[in-house]
């Protein structure tokens, strides 16, 4: 019996060892064939071969990006069942690729939110182009890292502290704008808290509103139309706001061919421009799936189980839409330190603002979507079911809270990150549920404890009599039949003792957000900046090693 044990577990490890052999070879042909391409592609200009090995690490960023990041848009949709492993991986694939080359900007800052001064390095591109390879291969390394240790790490604080590492190394501390640094740093509190209350209130919401009524079917019909119709004006605003900037004035031309309809073209949406058109869209959708719901609840049962099943489309659109928009704009942590090198390559020079060639946001894109399919199961099983447990309603206030949160963080001008706002909203729906059901009607702890005190004390009287009534007997007045109820009364006050030790125990027990995830994961937030800085500090003083004695 032990030696086939022993055969089927080396048999399960060749499979994974080939299987992960395969995922490697895959991830290396696409980064040598980046570096191929970059390399013969810029040929006539000087340091090219130094702007084909950034490209293959940009190449391996996006690929550590897709592993890791994409995991908050369809983890939830895929831990609920609302898709499939495979089906989740073809969509974000799609969507990622699409937002990152039809809406992805045709400009990316060359210095993610402007965490250090470019001025300090003097006009000379040689220690600008070192920081910024060393930044982006710090934040891939630790990507990687965390990747490996099943934690979702925010990729856009991995490239910041990327690059105040690197700008340290270069030119000392006061590269760094510390006043930055101090709002990303308050983002680690404030994008899990906002993105766990927004989440559990919708929860709740919806379980008021409709699970915990008696007639669920009646109630899912009046109010399941009004959360998804919420759910499309705040994805239709987050992605106008977010993913749509650069085919805005197209959609604009688009929407003002449409009678009573007159939009000033502008550069970008404003709020109020993407609130109207999402109002639009949510009152469009209110009315399909209000009549959808009228000619189809017949098959319907009333309980949760069918009010879930209900959620289920708007899930699979949720992760589309928030995949698009996260193409639109995460790209950029892979290739703006890239971009910032081709610019000063080519044109020898330094600029906070560098154009993308579309050869660059294709290393995005593509690398993103590569990365996702291989090695975006590990942390799209982390977030849809290794944290806490998910059904469609709770994927589905997971989702809504990723898109508000985000909406008003930027009109207030708050510093957050889509990675702390998925996982706070997982955070929040769980601790929700143990909240509720600590408070629910079932005995508190304190209440089974007296039970058990009453019980015991029931025991102590049945005892007592039971000893009096036998040494009667022994005397030969007998009370045979009393002695016998008071020994099953006696055991059954102990069944009710046992019982509810039991109920403590498991009450004691509950914890709908495993404590160990929740650990790992915060450690990891808390030293993504730092771990990054470091890495790229080191890397900078290597590659600067190498460069002058080369």
């Amino acid at each position: 019996m032990e030696i086939q044990t022993m055969q089927k577990l080396e048999t399960q490890a060749l499979k994974e060892s080939g299987t992960d052999f395969t995922r490697l070879g895959f991830a290396l042909f696409f980064m040598i064939g980046v570096l191929t391409f970059t390399f013969l592609s810029n040929g006539g200009i000087s340091n090219n071969m130094f702007l084909a090995v950034a490209a293959l690490i940009g190449a391996y960023m996006a690929m550590n990006i897709g592993a890791n990041d994409v995991a908050n848009n369809v983890g939830p949709a895929v831990g609920s069942k609302a898709m499939t492993m495979t089906m989740a991986i073809i969509i974000a694939a799609i969507f990622e690729g699409a937002g990152a080359l039809i809406a992805g900007g045709e400009v990316v800052k060359t210095i993610k939110k402007g965490i250090i001064d470019i001025s300090a390095f003097g006009g000379n591109p040689d220690p600008f182009i070192w920081a910024m390879m060393a930044a982006l291969l710090a934040a891939a390394l630790w990507l990687n890292l965390a990747t490996m240790m099943r934690a979702p790490v925010s990729t856009t604080h991995s490239i910041v502290g990327g690059v105040m590492g690197a700008g340290i190394a270069a030119a000392g501390f006061s590269i760094v704008s510390w006043g930055t640094m101090a709002k990303i740093a308050a983002s680690w509190v404030i994008s899990p808290v906002l993105g766990g209350v927004i989440a559990a209130a919708f929860l709740y919401s919806i379980k008021k509103s409709i699970v915990f009524k008696e007639d669920k079917i009646s109630a899912a019909k009046k109010w399941v139309p009004v959360f998804v119709a919420l759910m499309a004006w705040a994805f239709v605003t987050y992605l106008t706001l977010k993913g749509l900037k650069k085919i805005w004035p197209s959609i604009v031309e688009f929407l003002n061919m449409i009678p009573l309809i007159s939009i000033e073209i502008t550069k970008k949406p404003t709020l109020v421009t993407a609130l109207i058109l999402g109002l639009i869209v949510a009152i469009i959708t209110y009315t399909l799936v209000r009549n959808n719901l009228q000619r189809n609840t017949a098959t319907l049962k009333n309980n949760k189980k069918s009010v879930n099943t209900l959620f289920t489309i708007p899930l699979v659109f949720a992760a589309a839409l928030l995949s698009f928009a996260h193409g639109a704009n995460d790209v950029a942590n892979a290739i703006g330190p890239l971009a910032a090198i081709n610019d000063a390559v080519v044109n020898g020079g330094i600029s906070s603002k560098a154009s993308i060639p579309l050869w660059v946001m294709g290393v995005g894109a593509l690398g993103i979507a590569l990365g996702l399919a291989l090695y975006g199961p590990k942390l799209i099983k982390t977030v849809g079911s290794e944290i806490t447990e998910l059904d469609q309603i709770r994927a589905f206030s997971i989702a809504m809270a990723a898109s508000i949160t985000v909406i008003i963080a930027s009109q207030l001008g708050l510093p957050v990150s889509s990675t702390h706002i998925a996982i706070g909203g997982v955070f929040g729906v769980g601790f929700l549920r143990e909240y509720l059901h600590l408070n629910s009607k079932e005995p508190s702890i304190e209440e089974n404890e007296l039970i058990i005190q009453d019980e015991k004390e029931n025991i102590s009287a049945y005892t007592k009599e039971r000893k009096t009534l036998e040494s009667q007997a022994d005397k030969g007045e007998v009370e045979y039949a009393r002695i016998v109820t008071l020994y099953k009364l006696i055991a059954e006050e102990n069944k009710i003792i046992k019982s509810t030790k039991k109920d403590i125990k498991r009450t004691k027990k509950v914890e709908y957000v495993k404590r160990d995830a929740v650990k790992k994961i915060i450690a990891a937030w808390l030293i993504t900046v730092p771990a990054a800085a470091t890495l790229a500090a080191i890397l900078f003083f290597t590659i600067k090693g190498i460069m002058i004695q080369a």
